[in-house]
């Protein structure tokens, strides 16, 4: 029988940290890849198409450590006869957890150990279970934040778990309906994503299933040829069993981190399977408008086995098979005005048979796999649970779970403002009431909507009808904020020239002031005033020597732009205890060998560093080291290349 259920769960995790108070400015989303000659124009133009500099408004979060303690969190369960699903709605609502009961077996990778990292669009992450990814290439911005969750109750009397949020960089609403009817072999889940803007909005969405990798792993869809690439190579058409001398569809046959896009023809239906030696695992299948499906490996080398452990310590290596929209992650498509996107996507276990599965033959492995998926659950029952699907999404939720982000009712607000259209909310309703934890977030802008005196805010926002508030308003507060939208969208000229109106008048509070001359210092150096940036940079630092944050950024961008004794000197001047923190000692280290200072760079790194936000494939400690100890080989714990 159907049970869903509200309880807290124990995992090992560390604390996920203030947010870094930073506005994120820099551009630094650019394509890592270039695409090959021998990818479709069509898939060339949709790379282009929709890039973002950088996460703006959102705030980073990057204030976690490596400590691990028990700590409880809110879960949701799911169980029937067959199945049993586990949700953490208030870490991105991820489906932690798919236990097959037949098998025995997590058809997910799940562990007892959730471990933040540096792997996402707002840096911070944990692998593991199936995650919801919107908005632009990288792990989502609301992956390791609350959602709207509720139980919908349908009128044939079944329940259904809802996930809702609005994303902040694309300004749309997506929601995630879950069921698992009884007896079922597979766990539904129907996404809805709606654009509320009368243009078109640039739509990205993946959603990413980690899963267990063994030497006799392997991965199916149905498709001969992929768009892959191994993280230095162009993205070009690959045949995945014959890639570089071996078949890539078994994991570990991958000698480092490698992408593949399969590239599957019109009129073939949409899954991929990761099965095990028995042929038990993770099949995804969907309706046809979530089109992609990739295989994502860490490879053997020494860098992804690193990562593996640095991500999920103890855990065991694991792979990801995942879901799209488009046909690969290096693409957005025009999502058009008023639009609204659904479709359906179901998990179980695949339970093919070894025999087939694992052999030498290619297409009777796939022949084989997507007959077995039929029987698991056939493409017609698929399009019947979307239009019932459909029907429901309008449904009012019956009791709340879990308040997520205030900014949809801050949205909502900000609409009915202006007069603009917005979405109906009766199935996802974002509470407008700025005390549910929120004040500090956005009061300030509900105050400056309803007409009030803009005094300040630690938050930010983005768009034409808040600048043209703000511009109104006209105090130093708002003349900062306006300078920090114009250099978020790359008006490096205009920022600069904001930045310095809001530090003259004088009447700045002293978070705005350090933030300002933050701001101000990096849009000069942006714009190739390296001596007056790196002066401004460290002005910001000194008035707020306490902000680890800033600290970082200060001594990383004085070293990349030749003054490695400016950084050492504002780690000097930092309070007692900053200089332990890893980014700190290792920027240190980094500057002291910059002058000339070696040996004791190289015993800083000799007596350890551990950086617990170090970038995905950052391998700035390992340079390092070959720098300042060039005849003593890496340690394995700063091996971080991906090849």
């Amino acid at each position: 029988m159907q049970n869903l259920s509200f309880f807290p769960i124990t995992l090992n995790m560390a604390e996920l940290g203030s947010r870094n108070p930073l506005p994120a400015v820099i551009a630094e989303l650019d394509q890592p890849y270039r695409i090959g000659d021998d990818v479709p124009e069509e898939l060339q133009a949709a790379a282009r198409y929709g890039q973002v500099p950088n996460m703006f408004p959102y705030l980073m979060q990057d204030g976690y450590s490596r400590e691990l303690t028990a700590r409880e969190i809110p879960a949701v369960v799911l169980e029937n006869s067959k199945l049993r699903a586990v949700v953490l709605p208030t870490l991105g609502g991820r489906l932690w957890e798919l236990f097959d009961k037949a098998s025995g077996k997590h058809l997910l990778h799940t562990h007892g150990t959730m471990q933040f990292a540096n792997i996402a669009l707002r840096k911070v992450w944990f692998a593991g279970g199936l995650e919801w990814n919107i908005g632009t290439r990288g792990h989502s911005p609301t992956t390791c934040d609350p959602v709207h969750t509720a139980i919908v109750k349908t009128p044939e009397g079944y329940e259904v778990l809802r996930m809702w949020e609005f994303e902040r960089l694309r300004g749309v609403v997506f929601q995630v309906d879950m069921w698992l009817p009884e007896d079922s072999d597979v766990l539904l889940t129907a996404v809805r994503i709606r654009n509320p803007h009368d243009h078109d909005v640039p739509m990205y969405w993946w959603s990413n299933a980690a899963v267990p990798e063994t030497t006799e792993t392997r991965v199916i869809a149905p498709a001969t040829e992929a768009f892959g690439s191994d993280y230095t190579t162009d993205i070009s058409r690959v045949r995945p069993t014959e890639h570089q001398g071996t078949d890539a569809t078994w994991l570990v046959n991958s000698p480092h981190a490698a992408d593949f896009f399969f590239d599957i023809q019109p009129g073939h239906r949409h899954w991929i399977a990761a099965v095990d030696h028995d042929g038990d695992g993770l099949a995804m299948l969907s309706t046809s408008l979530l089109r992609g499906k990739k295989l994502f490996v860490w490879g053997q080398g020494d860098g992804g086995k690193r990562w593996q452990e640095w991500l999920s310590p103890g855990a065991g290596p694991y792979a990801e098979i995942q879901a799209g929209l488009a046909q690969t992650q290096f693409e957005h498509l025009a999502m058009p005005a008023r639009a609204e996107w659904s479709w359906v996507e179901a998990y179980g276990n695949a339970r093919l048979d070894p025999a087939t599965s694992h052999s030498q033959n290619w297409d009777a492995a796939v022949a084989h796999a997507g007959a077995r998926l039929e029987d698991l659950v056939p493409d017609a029952e698929l399009e019947d649970a979307l239009a019932e699907a459909t029907r429901n999404f309008a449904l009012p939720p019956d009791e709340m779970l879990v308040r997520g982000g205030a900014w949809g009712a801050l949205e909502s607000a900000r609409r009915r403002h202006s007069g603009k259209a917005w979405v109906d909310e009766i199935g996802t309703p974002f509470a407008n009431d700025v005390k549910l934890g929120a004040v500090e977030e956005t009061g300030p802008w509900h105050c400056l909507l309803e007409g009030g005196t803009f005094t300040g805010a630690g938050s930010f926002v983005a768009g034409a009808d808040w600048e043209e508030l703000l511009a109104n308003d006209g105090g130093a507060e708002a003349q900062f904020h306006l300078a920090t939208m114009k250099h978020a969208r790359q008006d490096l000229g205009g920022a600069i020239a904001g930045y310095g109106a809001a530090l003259a008048a004088d009447a700045l509070s002293p978070r705005s002031k350090v933030l300002a001359h933050r701001g101000r210092a990096l849009a000069l150096l942006a714009t190739d005033n390296t001596d007056e940036g790196l002066a401004e940079l460290a002005t910001a630092s000194r008035l707020e020597p306490s902000n680890l944050p800033l600290l970082s950024e200060a001594m990383n961008l004085s070293i990349g732009h030749g003054n490695p004794a400016q950084a050492l000197a504002l780690a000097s001047e930092a309070p007692a205890g900053m200089s332990d923190v890893g980014r700190v000692r290792f920027l240190t280290a980094l500057a002291l060998a910059g002058v000339g200072r070696s040996p004791e760079a190289a015993a800083i790194l000799r007596a350890g560093v551990e950086i617990p936000d170090i970038r995905e494939g950052e391998d700035g400690i390992a340079a390092l080291w070959q720098q300042v100890c060039p005849d003593e080989p890496v340690p394995a714990g700063y091996r971080f290349a991906m090849h």
